[in-house]
């Protein structure tokens, strides 16, 4: 389970990309992270795997704090954390099997990483993993040689073999068509079911991520302003997320007011 625990993130420049925000997921749970641009999603997906790091606060991956490791405790735990990147982050150059075994060298040791000495079942397995995302076929291919959506399905096996707990997904459509844009998610819930793990996923999109998310958590500013079922994402909790409005923690205090004055009045 990812505990995110009042996450702060303070920019020498003094602006607060994130206000103390707190969050689960958990389960096989595809959660979806939403907001105008500039409300902190990128900053949050990046905090957790501190790519980013953190102000204050306490990131938890099951019994892990991530904010207090050391860069060799940091190396070995990010590989519970698979991460699918917005702009893919391949290596060009390279054959589509490279890049994906790629997700592998955290298990590697420094030695054997740098001459790229993966074993026969890693290899067996990308194999597998490349057939799965529907890219059999093309292992000898350059990245560069791939359309987007090609490129995006090797980012995602390339976090997928790697195990992870959990898949950090940042804004996986936003450089591909609508079609395309569909099967990639149809393709991260499929991986979310059948692997058993949470997928947190930063989008633009609302239609795909109420259509996708088991839950969605919208951002304003920095601060989570909604949490809650995709089908409570109504007119209103967009207003709230998109032009400003009531946050939840105003909405928690309001209630709690409202609830002391019946009380009192009881």
């Amino acid at each position: 389970m990812l505990n995110v625990k009042d996450v702060e993130k303070v920019y020498d420049s003094g602006d607060r990309a994130l206000k103390g925000l707190s969050m689960e997921v958990s389960g096989n749970e595809i959660v979806s992270i939403i907001g105008p641009s500039g409300a902190g999603k990128s900053t949050l997906i990046r905090c957790i795997n501190r790519l980013t790091e953190p102000t204050s606060g306490e990131i938890w991956l099951d019994d892990t704090e991530m904010t207090g490791l050391s860069s060799k405790e940091l190396r070995k735990t990010r590989r519970d954390m698979g991460m699918i990147h917005q702009e893919f982050n391949l290596v060009e150059r390279l054959t589509v099997m490279e890049n994906v075994l790629s997700g592998r060298l955290g298990y590697m040791s420094t030695w054997d990483a740098f001459r790229r000495n993966f074993d026969s079942e890693d290899i067996a397995t990308a194999r597998e993993v490349l057939r799965r995302v529907g890219l059999e076929g093309v292992e000898n291919n350059r990245a560069d040689e791939l359309s987007g959506g090609q490129r995006q399905r090797v980012g995602i096996a390339r976090a997928v073999i790697q195990r992870p707990k959990i898949l950090l997904v940042d804004e996986p459509t936003s450089a591909l068509d609508p079609e395309t844009s569909v099967e990639v998610m149809d393709l991260l819930t499929e991986i979310a079911r059948e692997d058993d793990i949470p997928v947190l996923i930063n989008i633009h999109e609302v239609d795909l991520a109420t259509e996708y998310a088991d839950r969605v958590v919208g951002l304003s500013d920095g601060e989570l302003v909604f949490e809650g079922a995709a089908d409570e994402l109504d007119e209103r909790a967009k207003d709230v997320i998109y032009r400003g409005g009531e946050t939840r923690e105003e909405r928690d205090a309001a209630k709690a007011a409202a609830n002391r004055s019946a009380s009192a009045g009881e």
